[in-house]
């Protein structure tokens, strides 16, 4: 895997997509291919053992449960347990929140819970996690004839990914090619008056090199990537961040399991596939031929729906979970 300042071999995708956004799986996905998929982010629930959780706002309860420090059951769900959990329906359109019956416009929710007393974790954004990666990299390897060649194009905004100009820690991130005098009023905007007055910004380094940093970018519509010349191949293994060349060595030293962030986009030489986690999605998606679809469906350790053509994926898109009067 190495960076590529060669991102014209994009340019495909960005002639593929929809144009505006309009939360559909061909706002990141390309038209054109036979079939797509939505590979479910994981989830997990928890509950206490021989006892329940004390309601949210009782902080009287909160503090005799932390002081008791009961054991804690965490297991691993699919979504369609989620839904038989909550009485709703799973689907291929089917939206977390409506699943788990809450309504997101209710910024105080905290964590929801179902009738037995699981409390559950909401599938994360914009990442799958490098388990799940390794899997479906084996399930894709097998439909490509370039599992080895490709692009991996890995979001721009990650924080301390690529350099920027700041303030120490605190940096103000500005695009490679912005106008110098709006830079300069972005980081006037940005300034500690107190204890930045007489400071300017400087440029500040990021995991990737100066020259990276600095360097073209691969350019969708309302998203910026770093773009690597690597293969699906490399993601085959559970421990593939260790290896990657955006891996943090900071974080690697805080003990994360994951020293990597996910790729945003991967896709082969051959073109046979393209996989995009997008950003705001809680899900991977897949466009591909008919028979990769149906093998990741059947693939262990992969929660996954096939996706009609212009699949709505907002809010309003799940017509069958309406949410509760």
């Amino acid at each position: 895997m190495e960076w590529t300042a060669d991102v014209d071999a994009g340019d495909w995708i960005a002639a593929g997509v929809d144009r505006p956004w309009r939360s559909t799986v061909h706002d990141v996905i390309p038209r054109g291919f036979p079939a797509y998929a939505r590979v479910l982010h994981p989830v997990t629930r928890e509950r206490p053992v021989d006892r329940q959780w004390p309601a949210d706002g009782d902080r009287a309860g909160w503090r005799s449960f932390q002081r008791d420090a009961p054991e804690i059951d965490v297991e691993r769900v699919t979504w369609d347990r989620v839904a038989a959990a909550f009485g709703t329906v799973m689907h291929p359109l089917a939206q977390w929140l409506r699943l788990v019956r809450v309504d997101p416009r209710d910024n105080g929710f905290g964590q929801p819970r179902d009738v037995e007393g699981w409390r559950y974790d909401s599938p994360r954004e914009g990442q799958l996690d490098a388990a799940s990666w390794a899997v479906l990299a084996r399930v894709l390897a097998d439909h490509t004839t370039t599992p080895r060649d490709g692009g991996v194009a890995v979001w721009e905004g990650w924080g301390g990914l690529v350099g920027a100009m700041g303030y120490g820690a605190s940096r103000l991130f500005v695009e490679k090619d912005a106008d110098p005098l709006h830079a300069a009023f972005l980081a006037h905007a940005a300034r500690d008056k107190f204890n930045d007055a007489f400071r300017q910004p400087t440029w500040q380094p990021g995991v990737l090199s100066d020259t990276v940093s600095r360097g073209p970018r691969l350019d969708l519509p309302g998203r910026s990537f770093v773009l690597f010349r690597g293969g699906i191949a490399e993601l085959a293994e559970p421990d593939w961040p260790t290896r990657m060349p955006w891996r943090d060595p900071a974080r690697a030293a805080s003990g994360f399991d994951a020293e990597a962030e996910s790729p945003a986009i991967v896709w082969p030489a051959d073109r046979a596939w393209i996989v995009v986690s997008e950003i705001d999605f809680d899900s991977t998606l897949v466009g591909g031929s008919s028979e990769l679809v149906a093998a990741l469906v059947r693939a262990p350790g992969l929660d996954v729906v096939p996706l009609p053509a212009d699949a709505d994926l907002g809010w309003d898109g799940d017509e069958v979970n309406r949410p509760l009067d």
